[in-house]
């Protein structure tokens, strides 16, 4: 197995080999659109350089907002988790929780349906299933809890109980947690790129979004799922795609006369 800094070396120095690649160990702090005969974006860092380009790919990733519950951060990744698909059939036949404050719950709890029968649906204070969605989850025997929730209780990383500010306790062995999901920056809503209800950058399916020139890669767009594989493949597909556009543009605009 190879680590992750031992990756990202490897990776760079490969990089390196390429005269048309540099690779800047800082911080971008803010983008703007510009006019230019040769560059339509602007990039500032925290030292105060400023890069231009033709093209901008934004990669700069989500991050995860939990709820504020005590207790809920030494059982992260050992008994709680964010994603089903990742952990849901090592929680198999366990009695399961789903916190969830936005109707994505639903959807969590039909997916993890397949792996556990006994299920409790919690919204910690929020109003965010409909009727017809509580009367789905019942039928199936999921129960649901919409109170606050006062804290996680577990030991060694492995949740025991559910304890809620009205003084109910349940008694649960792992779940999930569902996280909102916001932008790593501000830079697609500095370029005026549209965002989804969700807070994804949208793209037209091959990177492309709403601004001439701007693409976006990863987690940051609004239907690529959090998961590295994914990031690392699409980074690579918009980067070729990227590719291909320069090519068409210098193609179309190199004429004999600039060759002679």
């Amino acid at each position: 197995m190879i680590t992750i800094p031992e990756f990202r070396r490897i990776a760079h120095g490969e990089l390196q080999r390429y005269p048309s690649v540099s690779l800047l160990q800082s911080e971008a702090v803010s983008v703007t659109k510009i006019e230019s005969n040769e560059s339509n974006f602007e990039v500032q860092d925290a030292s105060g350089n400023r890069i231009q380009a033709r093209k901008l790919i934004l990669a700069t990733g989500v991050k995860e907002i939990f709820p504020e519950i005590d207790g809920y951060a030494p059982l992260y990744g050992r008994s709680l988790f964010n994603c089903v698909y990742c952990d849901g059939w090592e929680l198999r036949d366990q009695p399961l929780v789903i916190v969830s404050e936005h109707a994505s719950g639903f959807h969590t709890a039909k997916l993890l349906y397949q792996w556990s029968r006994d299920i409790v649906v919690c919204t910690n204070g929020h109003s965010v299933l409909s009727t017809d969605q509580k009367l789905q989850l019942h039928t199936k025997g999921i129960k649901i809890m919409e109170q606050r929730i006062a804290s996680f209780i577990g030991t060694n990383g492995l949740l025991e109980h559910i304890r809620f500010e009205d003084g109910t306790e349940i008694s649960r062995s792992g779940g999930f947690v569902t996280p909102k999901f916001i932008q790593s920056t501000s830079f697609a809503e500095q370029l005026g790129c549209e965002l989804s209800t969700s807070g994804g950058i949208m793209t037209e399916g091959l990177g492309k979004t709403t601004i001439p020139g701007v693409y976006a890669a990863g987690d940051a767009v609004s239907s690529s799922p959090s998961q590295v594989v994914f990031a690392a493949a699409d980074g690579s597909r918009i980067a070729m795609r990227v590719n291909q556009d320069l090519s068409e543009e210098d193609f179309e605009q190199n004429t004999i006369s600039d060759i002679q």
